[in-house]
């Protein structure tokens, strides 16, 4: 797809978000109690036996999220839920399947977890930064893109030393275990990996100085940055393709169609628009709305 196009396409979105908000509030800023009603599907209807069905019947979810990444899925001290633009995504898709936002189950599942929970029924969807690979793919199903981004480095505001991959050769690099950012800067680039469970962990080390990059999709760095403007900065521009997609458990085809049936809604009726207005943009700024994989055929 070409750029002209792409943005073409992102520009129609914000026309739907702002017919929307003229009926019914639609774009950042508003109510987010308003919005969550706007959202709920009242009577859908599904296929008996079908795992959406199930859900729908039991009015509850359980959705695997991040709960340190700014921007993208936070849960601070205090709050009863997460907060950022993988937890708007996911009150959209258990709005569909007729689930008030109440109703879901806040899972918190750091980057090793995400494949487990769902094979053993932990969760039943994981909307974490869960970048799509053909390796997931083998043991998980991956519905989407939802949204697109690149990975990137983070580093103290006063380094002048490292301004892109190529620089972090020999150098300490943090990025969470299980994740395709640490493999790359070690494989790609010859960095010195430091993994560790989240990426807050990641970011205290790099600011005590015992690691000298964080990386990551630019995305989620951004929103540290954004926490600590003295103190950090992203340098360089993305050396990869992240694009996040829906995990749920593999061979569940139907699911998978319901999944990038609501996605494709949401680009339409502009509140992935409004998600991520409220969210992502506030320090990435406007993105377009990706392409869809297209589900694998029923075995």
């Amino acid at each position: 797809m070409t750029v002209r196009r792409r943005r073409q396409r992102f520009a129609a979105g914000i026309a739907v978000c702002i017919a929307a908000a003229l009926f019914a509030a639609g774009c950042g800023g508003t109510d987010t109690e308003a919005d969550d009603e706007v959202w709920v599907v009242p009577n859908p209807t599904f296929e008996p036996g079908s795992s959406m069905e199930k859900l729908h019947s039991a009015g509850r979810i359980r959705i695997g999220v991040g709960f340190d990444q700014p921007g993208i899925g936070l849960k601070k001290s205090g709050s009863e839920e997460p907060v950022g633009f993988d937890i708007e995504m996911a009150k959209i898709i258990a709005g569909k399947l007729g689930i008030a936002p109440e109703k879901i189950e806040w899972v918190e599942t750091v980057p090793k977890d995400r494949e487990a929970n769902l094979q053993n029924g932990t969760v039943d969807l994981v909307l974490a930064t869960y970048s799509i690979t053909p390796e997931r793919r083998k043991v998980i199903g991956m519905a989407g893109p939802y949204y697109e981004t690149g990975q990137q480095l983070l580093v103290r505001k006063n380094d002048t030393s490292i301004s892109g991959p190529r620089d972090v050769k020999g150098k300490k690099v943090c990025s969470v275990a299980g994740t395709t950012s640490i493999q790359r800067v070690e494989e790609t680039y010859g960095a010195k990996p430091v993994s560790d469970d989240t990426y807050t962990a990641c970011v205290d080390r790099l600011l005590d100085e015992s690691v000298d990059v964080v990386t990551t999709d630019g995305a989620l760095l951004l929103g540290y940055a954004a926490e600590k403007p003295e103190e950090l900065k992203v340098v360089g521009d993305p050396f990869s393709s992240e694009r996040y997609g829906v995990g749920y458990r593999k061979g569940d085809t139907q699911m998978c169609e319901f999944l990038n049936r609501a996605l494709s809604r949401s680009y339409r009726d502009g509140t992935w628009v409004d998600a991520l207005s409220k969210t992502l943009w506030k320090t990435t700024g406007a993105a377009p709305y990706p392409d869809l994989d297209p589900c694998p055929a029923a075995s």
